[in-house]
């Protein structure tokens, strides 16, 4: 719900963000208080939650101020703003028949605006009337007392209702609309081939920006220490890895109550950035090509294209992505040109009740089906160097905060059918958080 929070502090008339609450995840709603100095517009609040994305299906207010009529009309002044309501809707001359006119009142009832341009006007279709006394030397404070924002079939959409997303799968979801999230992310993963075992520690942190409710801009920076003992020599190498630049474009969205389907095309461009070195023949006795991948790159210039798609509904979220990368050479060496199929399986599993975001635990299957065509080294294809395996990645995820998520995954191999200079992945083990801003 952050991103409802977000969308309402822009209003000129919103509290602090803290100040804004959602109130109930599954129905929608949510409650703030407005600046009482500040002309209020149900028309800009609407408009503010559908640049973010959002349906605004309604809003109730509660307003002090003085009664006032012109004509057959009637008006609520509010206390210390000094703006005009409409008071409207079926049995207004009844529910104001025993009040008079200049009382302080509290006056609830359904808020919209009437008309557009310099001819609108705030009305409220007029539930409740209480008398108050208003004092001149000392205005009611806060003329605006609530507002609640109601979910419809058409309404909020829960993938961006919170901070989660799949681990390591590709989420078609966005984060905040005119912000973003950075997620810092630790890699633990062991390897092996023959008599040689490789150990890779992995720092890699991913900055987002989403410019608008379609976009999402990001930028990966990985950074690794890789470390390998084949029995008779031992060594390491730190390094950059390549950076790489994505842009995200979700090209469809259907929103339901409590649940909802999007999906998303991604493009990523993988820059020559990393350390390119790798050990010698005399460092670690074995081919070129096995040598190259104790290196932190996998190539040069790589472009991936990428398209992810997602359905929720209650307690469960599953999804999937196909991603392919072409992958140049870099120093005499690259990768083979790489095809995955990912798949997401989410599970709400507390708590019981979450009428509040925040606090939720998931947890979380993905699987990846990884297909290498043959690498290259020093301008020759490199025999024994595709590969195809399939891993299944059980993790867990929970939400601090609705800004704030701590998660891990552990993947492991169940299917592996690797060339003779391909090194084996043994496990992968990922700790990370996310934080939304």
């Amino acid at each position: 719900m952050y991103n409802i929070q977000k969308a309402v502090s822009r209003l000129p008339y919103a509290p602090k963000l803290k100040e804004i609450e959602v109130t109930d995840i599954q129905k929608g709603l949510g409650v703030f208080t407005p600046l009482p100095d500040k002309p209020a517009s149900f028309a800009a609040l609407k408009a503010n939650l559908k640049q973010a994305g959002y349906v605004l299906a309604s809003a109730d207010i509660t307003i002090n101020g003085k009664l006032s009529s012109v004509g057959e009309k009637w008006f609520l002044t509010a206390d210390i703003s000094g703006q005009k309501f409409a008071l409207e809707g079926k049995g207004v001359e009844a529910i104001l028949a025993k009040t008079q006119k200049d009382t302080g009142v509290e006056v609830t009832g359904l808020w919209t605006t009437v008309g557009a341009g310099v001819t609108a006007y705030e009305a409220v279709d007029l539930k409740t009337v209480t008398p108050r006394a208003v004092s001149a030397e000392r205005p009611i404070a806060g003329y605006f007392v609530r507002t609640s924002f109601i979910k419809t079939d058409n309404g909020l959409e829960p993938s961006e209702s919170k901070p989660t997303a799949p681990i390591r799968t590709t989420s078609p979801g966005l984060t905040v609309f005119k912000g973003g999230a950075v997620t810092p992310r630790i890699y633990f993963v062991k390897q092996h081939l023959g008599d040689i075992d490789v150990w890779r520690q992995i720092a890699d942190v991913t900055v987002s920006y989403t410019p608008s409710p379609r976009v999402q801009l990001e930028l990966e920076v990985p950074f690794s220490r890789t470390s390998y003992d084949d029995g008779v020599v031992r060594g390491s190498g730190v390094g950059l890895g390549n950076i790489t630049a994505w842009a995200k474009y979700r090209f469809f969205r259907t929103v339901r109550t409590y649940g909802d389907q999007q999906a998303s095309v991604r493009f990523g461009i993988e820059l020559p950035t990393g350390k390119s070195s790798f050990p010698t023949v005399g460092q670690v006795n074995a081919p070129a090509f096995v040598r190259a991948q104790l290196g932190p790159i996998s190539g040069g210039l790589s472009p991936t294209i990428d398209v992810s798609y997602s359905q929720a509904g209650g307690r469960v979220i599953f999804g999937g992505n196909v991603q392919g990368t072409y992958r140049t050479e870099r120093d005499g060496f690259r990768m083979g040109h790489e095809l995955r199929f990912n798949t997401d399986l989410e599970y709400v599993i507390a708590p019981s009740r979450y009428p509040k975001p925040g606090g939720e635990l998931f947890l979380i299957l993905e699987s990846s089906l990884v297909t290498r065509s043959k690498g290259r080294i020093n301008g020759t294809v490199a025999p024994g160097s595709s590969s195809t395996e399939y891993y299944l990645a059980p993790g867990l995820q929970y939400a601090a905060r609705p800004q704030f998520v701590v998660e891990g995954s552990l993947q492991v191999p169940v299917f592996r059918n690797a060339g003779a200079q391909v090194l084996r992945t043994d496990y992968s083990l990922l700790l990370g958080i996310r934080y939304l801003f």
